[in-house]
């Protein structure tokens, strides 16, 4: 019988790129998610039933257990932005990553592999830093021949970075920015996911990688890039520290207050994140001793930010046009 691989959160951004490229290595795919109905898209990455969307709440013992029966290895891919809530921080990225961990050791769980992020510390200065770090401690006490990942900001399709502010170029002549010179190192998706498949086959070495793409580049230089792609002339303002401090302070409590209807466009968690850069440490481990190479941004951003263009998939018959006439 084909090996079975547990992927906690798999049907999300990064989750479904595991998925896909476990089916394709012959495996059977169990995706563990909160919600596996809006999960169904993952059944097509393989053959009727080798991949199967399953209910799992990774705040619960048992149900984490579960999902977990009578598989060969696990990924936990299971992350949060959210500091508040049941699903916090904490809750997520530190109690629930222990909690896989612990429980994998428990059902003899050859491998595992962590997705966590560049940053991580349990002595960090932003709380989502240390429940990163407090997770991969966690991870590591329970399974400590587990492979983490540490991705910085992740590009790709479905990502919220590149998309998020794409969107935000339609609102105005002005786009904003908090920490514009801080540097961040963006890697694509399925990258990651190559990375992760030779934890779980075991092609890989167990310890910790830090992932990074080709380019390393301010948060502004990022921001030109994007708009150079989209065909877009906008000013990009960078906000002072102190003043997106107090913007995030506003914002936290509104979201509060609203009970979280009004979600938080920024938080002051995110403020000190920003003041930090987010970039491969140069004695780490990462893509080059996995053997892959990573894939630049340029190479990928068109094929989805297009949509963004002042005419979208028109554009670039238009520029066409012009330059026949010209």
């Amino acid at each position: 019988m084909s090996k079975l691989v547990t992927i906690y959160g798999g049907s999300g951004f990064v989750g479904r790129y595991i998925a896909r490229r476990m089916a394709k290595e012959g495996w059977r795919v169990r995706v563990a998610v909160r919600r596996p109905n809006e999960a169904i898209f993952v059944r097509p990455y393989g053959v009727v039933g080798q991949v199967e969307p399953v209910l799992c709440n990774i705040r619960d013992d048992a149900s984490v257990t579960a999902a977990m029966q009578g598989a060969d290895a696990v990924v936990n891919c299971v992350g949060t932005f959210d500091s508040r809530g049941k699903n916090n921080f904490d809750a997520v990225q530190h109690e629930g990553a222990e909690r896989i961990a612990r429980i994998a050791a428990q059902q003899g769980v050859a491998r595992m592999v962590h997705i966590s992020a560049i940053g991580a510390d349990k002595d960090g200065d932003s709380l989502y830093a240390r429940s990163k770090g407090l997770g991969e401690e966690g991870v590591l006490s329970h399974m400590p021949g587990a492979m983490i990942l540490r991705p910085s900001v992740i590009f790709g399709p479905e990502d919220q970075f590149f998309n998020r502010f794409a969107g935000m170029t339609r609102l105005g002549p002005v786009l904003p920015v908090v920490g514009g010179e801080t540097r961040f190192q963006p890697v694509y998706v399925d990258d990651v996911a190559q990375a992760a498949v030779k934890g779980v086959l075991g092609t890989a070495k167990p310890g910790i990688y830090e992932l990074g793409g080709p380019d390393a580049e301010t948060f502004r230089d990022l921001m030109a890039l994007m708009l150079r792609v989209i065909r877009r002339r906008r000013l990009i303002l960078n906000i002072p520290f102190p003043v997106a401090r107090l913007i995030g302070s506003v914002s936290d409590f509104v979201a509060m207050a609203s009970g979280g209807l009004i979600p938080a466009q920024i938080t002051v968690d995110q403020v000190r994140s920003l003041r930090s850069d987010n970039v491969v440490a140069e004695d780490a481990s990462g893509f080059a001793e996995l053997g892959i190479e990573p894939t630049a941004m340029e190479a990928v951003l068109p094929d989805y930010l297009w949509r963004f263009r002042p005419s979208g998939q028109y554009e670039a018959i238009k520029e066409s046009a012009r330059n026949l006439r010209a």
